[in-house]
């Protein structure tokens, strides 16, 4: 019969080598002194950007750091549901809302757009409880019909869509929504081939909430997996998104950033742009 100390000592294997394997993590993510070095001064953000998915989680935090923005000047945002960020954005003036319900169809709204130059798409769901057919159409579908409209209405004019994936997906992975976020990818770099457009995709691992939106929970997520490069803020991304379009000739459609990417573009427009 085996004793009960060694039952406790065969259990905390796994709680060892996973603490083990942590620490290794933290210990890399300490000593890696890469860095994004800073930009030219002739390497300057768009003045005018698009928003899609504002009202979810990344997309607030992407706004977020657009308003902070002082290369931005003015942000369209295309939702169907405003928040209070959002308003706060079109009561400055720095932002006009835009409702839209049908993310299929752009035509109605597209000449709004007929400035703008870069687009940050964050529009997205969980992957729980939704059928393949859902998910494929808001990862994939809605934003195809966008970039399809988007370019058809000035095929000359030099663009750059920011596409937030997911983490470093396999493409030999059998799961649903890795194998959507995949076909995404695939479908917008493609597509952007035929036109002056780079297609760029973010691939974070866990994206936590700008911090006045983020509850305990989250909270305790991301500062589980932020030591060891796995998580990285909302806002972060924004920031990363803004400095890569500052940077877009260095980058070539279908260029992905992994979390530690966009962590070290996030560092460098903080760089720029603190005192």
């Amino acid at each position: 019969m085996i004793k009960a100390n060694t039952v406790k000592k065969i259990l905390l294997i796994p709680v060892v080598l996973f603490a083990l394997f942590y620490m290794v993590g933290v210990y890399f993510m300490q000593t890696d002194d890469r860095i994004v070095e800073p930009r030219n001064a002739q390497q300057t953000i768009s003045k005018t950007i698009a928003l899609f998915g504002g009202s979810g989680t990344t997309g607030d935090g992407i706004l977020k750091a657009s308003l902070a923005s002082s290369e931005i000047e003015h942000i369209y945002v295309v939702t169907r549901r405003i928040t209070p960020r959002m308003e706060e954005g079109a009561a400055s003036g720095k932002v006009t809302l835009i409702k839209h319900m049908d993310y299929l169809d752009y035509g109605p709204i597209i000449n709004n757009l007929s400035d703008v130059d870069t687009v940050y798409w964050a529009i997205g769901i969980s992957s729980i409880g939704v059928d393949e057919k859902t998910y494929g159409m808001i990862h994939t579908d809605f934003p195809m019909a966008f970039v399809q409209t988007w370019s058809e209405t000035n095929s000359a004019q030099e663009r750059s869509f920011h596409f937030i994936s997911s983490s470093d997906i396999s493409e030999d992975s059998d799961t649903m929504w890795i194998r959507e976020k995949i076909r995404a990818e695939k479908a917008l770099f493609g597509f952007a081939e035929n036109y002056p457009l780079k297609v760029i995709a973010y691939r974070p691992d866990y994206i936590g909430p700008t911090e006045e939106e983020a509850h305990l929970g989250q909270d305790m997520l991301y500062w589980f997996f932020a030591p060891v490069g796995a998580a990285v803020r909302a806002q972060q991304i924004g920031q990363a998104m803004i400095e890569v379009t500052a940077r877009i000739d260095d980058f070539s459609n279908g260029d992905k950033l992994s979390t530690s990417n966009i962590i070290r573009h996030s560092n460098a427009y903080d760089a720029l742009t603190s005192p």
